[in-house]
């Protein structure tokens, strides 16, 4: 198999992982979503040590480290990409176990969304007329969800601005995804295992750490974390950008499929509706970049040859 047969592989299965973590986080349910994250966060930085340990990346690692930290501006990023990271988690987890998978999922298809109209108000980016009209026909979508269910999907738009911020803040700082969560849990990670203990200490704690399901559900969160993350820092470097692209949705589309017929969560006619037209939109946005990303061939070179 060549390197892009590879490359479709390890993204398709990162987001196969990512699509159908919400059967992990119902096994621990019970557990309050704070507990979750600092374990989650704790757990996390220690699989990363011990893998970057492993594979002999240690030192590569700490001259990452005193290149951001020689720089107060990226250090400080870096702590807010920790902090916005674990914002999204919280939600994401929050929403999960609190029966709103199909607003989760609806944060994610709308994420792509949120981190064009970044890239154009914070980066200045330009977009065609055509892009334009794809955020156009999904903001309508949003709409007309908010107004068909009452409410305005905050859950959902909160997962996908977190996630479109730690993005743009992932652009600027440009660390390696694998040293990047390594970094970013080790910020946090202090804070998560004082909490952790303050929790055990004051009888607070909803997890107790004994010989059952729910603590090795709960240790393991730093592995699921980790191993999609890992498999698409792989993967993501092998393939054109504009097919990462189009594998993203996978993600959002198991999880839509788990919170309805795994979940029994509500599929309305106002969801049918507004998610006819995000997906028109989403279609329109990556057929367009499918094309844009193709290699323009020279007319005059190409009449040349045939010559």
């Amino acid at each position: 198999m060549n390197a892009a047969g590879k490359g479709i592989i390890f993204v398709a299965g990162a987001y196969i992982i990512w699509g159908v973590l919400p059967i992990y986080w119902r096994q621990i349910e019970a557990v309050s979503p704070l507990e979750i994250i600092a374990h989650r966060i704790f757990w996390s930085f220690i699989f990363m040590v011990l893998y970057i340990l492993a594979t002999g990346r240690w030192q590569y690692l700490k001259t990452n480290l005193t290149f951001i930290f020689s720089d107060k501006k990226k250090a400080l990023t870096l702590v807010a990409a920790s902090i916005i990271i674990s914002a999204n988690w919280l939600t994401y987890i929050f929403a999960v176990n609190q029966g709103h998978i199909l607003e989760a999922s609806l944060g994610y298809y709308i994420n792509p969304f949120v981190s064009i109209l970044l890239a154009f108000f914070i980066l200045k980016e330009r977009f065609s007329k055509g892009e334009w009209l794809a955020i156009f026909i999904v903001s309508l979508g949003v709409i007309y969800m908010a107004i068909g269910v009452g409410h305005i999907p905050w859950l959902a738009i909160t997962l996908a601005v977190t996630f479109g911020v730690y993005g743009l803040i992932k652009k600027t700082i440009n660390l390696d995804a694998t040293y990047a969560l390594a970094v970013e849990t080790a910020v946090l990670a202090p804070f998560a295992l004082l909490y952790i203990l303050y929790l055990n200490a004051t009888g607070a704690n909803t997890l107790d750490f004994g010989l059952n399901t729910d603590t090795a559900f709960t240790m393991g969160t730093g592995v699921v974390t980790a191993i999609p993350l890992l498999l698409f820092a792989i993967g993501a470097v092998q393939i054109p950008l504009s097919l990462v692209g189009l594998l993203q949705y996978i993600g959002p589309t198991l999880m839509l499929f788990i919170g309805i017929f795994l979940y029994g969560e509500s599929f309305t006619d106002t969801h049918k509706i507004a998610y006819t037209f995000i997906w028109a939109g989403l279609i329109l946005y990556t057929v367009l970049r499918f094309k844009s990303s193709r290699p323009k061939v020279n007319k005059q070179t190409v009449k040349l040859t045939e010559d």
